[in-house]
């Protein structure tokens, strides 16, 4: 369960999992806007009023706002479920 004003954990894994090939550019934008605004209320939200399930799903998607690839993208790469490469 995700934190109240954050995209649940089965959302971000249903987006992850279908390759960014098979998306129209709806589920593209949608996506993107979705992770703007997770990430921003992972920003706000303090560390210490977060539960332990968001604090996980943080690690595992990346959320640190620190500009690094996600443990999820990095594993979407190496399956070849990634979009353009990162430099």
């Amino acid at each position: 369960m995700s934190d109240t004003g954050r995209q649940s954990m089965t959302d971000k894994a249903a987006s992850t999992m279908k390759p960014d090939s098979q998306k129209s550019m709806t589920e593209h934008a949608g996506d993107k806007v979705k992770g703007v605004s997770d990430s921003v209320a992972s920003t706000l939200q303090p560390q210490s009023e977060k539960s332990t399930t968001q604090k996980a799903g943080d690690t595992l998607s990346g959320n640190s706002n620190e500009d690094q690839e996600s443990l999820t993208d990095k594993a979407k790469h190496v399956m070849g479920l990634g979009g353009a490469e990162r430099k």
